[in-house]
């Protein structure tokens, strides 16, 4: 495999000459299973594990290579396998809040140049929806695209667009149905040789009938979506990366039925990013858009410039983002006190023995 069509490139080779020993070399994390990996290197598809020391040294999930990653490996030529010795450092990363109670990181795809978030033009279209979508997807690093798939099932297909317009203020919008190959020319520019695309969206919006179209043959499994709501079922049952026939490369994921928010406050401004300019004119800097005098954002709702439901998004995510922040902060004390521990218990164990 030629490593610039698995997207390396001097961002990655940089970083791997401070790590260089004649032992070894590079691959990507192609496919995450629970203690192995498939990898795409040199050599072609091999399997992967880490190390012993690796497993010790990582403290959180996001420490562990992910779907994506390009990783630094010595092979077993004999076995066709390899030891992963280190991650190299990631350019973009797309991560959500793991599903439950925790306040974890779940890194769902790696180094990914654009995000196609894939919404469904049937009774499950749901701007609310794309919204949180966006925030993850300014917070990965990576561009978003906004694809409104089954377009032969919309029979009000300029409201849906409008409704998009008004909240992914300058982002790209592609009106597609994937089943009847309609619209897949304009996704071209964003595809190119050693570029990586991330398909992101809920159960049944029809990622894998993309897939499975852009690779020219039936990959993924495609399932109907329930009579009634227009809800799917999970047809992709783990993350993977697939190379497609011009040598871009495509993350198929799994749909996400909790969009749980793992972002900073620059992200929510920048998918919020029309209201945030309103509050600028707020006649007082601390204004919580109330009952406040002068409150640009109350004058913007009552004149119809605002949508409301919007701007209740708007408040939903912030008191999310800040849950968030409180959580994090508790986390990173409990796991830094729990570290030290460790360290101080390490350190009585050798005294003993000298």
């Amino acid at each position: 495999m030629n490593l610039e069509y698995l997207g390396w490139n001097d961002f990655f080779a940089d970083n791997f000459e401070l790590l260089r020993q004649p032992n070894l070399t590079v691959a990507r994390v192609a496919i995450e299973h629970r203690n192995s990996y498939i990898l795409y290197s040199e050599i072609g598809e091999i399997s992967g594990e880490v190390t012993g020391k690796f497993r010790h040294h990582a403290i959180q999930l996001e420490d562990f290579p992910a779907v994506g990653d390009w990783v630094v490996i010595s092979i077993k030529e004999s076995e066709k396998s390899a030891i992963i010795q280190s991650i190299l450092p990631r350019k973009s990363k797309f991560s959500r809040q793991i599903v439950g109670g925790t306040t974890k990181e779940q890194i769902v795809a790696a180094n990914i140049d654009t995000v196609f978030l894939v919404s469904g033009l049937d009774g499950d279209f749901n701007p609310r929806r794309i919204e949180r979508y966006l925030i993850l997807t300014w917070e990965s690093g990576a561009n978003p695209v906004i694809l409104l798939n089954k377009a032969d099932l919309c029979k009000n297909i300029e409201d849906c667009l409008n409704q998009v317009k008004n909240i992914a203020l300058d982002v790209p919008i592609i009106i597609i149905s994937a089943a009847n190959s309609q619209g897949l020319n304009a996704l071209e520019p964003y595809l190119q040789p050693g570029k990586t695309v991330a398909l992101l969206g809920s159960s049944g919006v029809g990622k894998s009938t993309i897939t499975n179209k852009l690779k020219g043959e039936a990959i993924q499994k495609v399932k109907a979506v329930r009579q009634g709501d227009d809800r799917g079922r999970h047809t992709t049952t783990h993350r993977e990366l697939i190379l497609l026939p011009n040598s871009s490369l495509i993350i198929d994921t799994p749909g996400m039925r909790e969009i749980q928010i793992w972002a900073s406050e620059q992200s929510l401004h920048s998918t919020f990013e029309d209201i945030e300019i309103l509050a600028q004119k707020c006649r007082f800097r601390n204004c919580q858009h109330r009952q406040e005098p002068g409150c640009a954002i109350q004058q913007a709702l009552q004149e119809g410039k605002l949508d409301y439901s919007r701007f209740l998004s708007y408040q939903k995510l912030q008191k999310e983002l800040d849950y968030l922040t409180q959580k994090q902060d508790q986390k990173v004390y409990l796991d830094t006190k729990k570290r030290w521990k460790q360290i101080t218990k390490s350190m009585r164990n050798h005294d003993k023995r000298y």
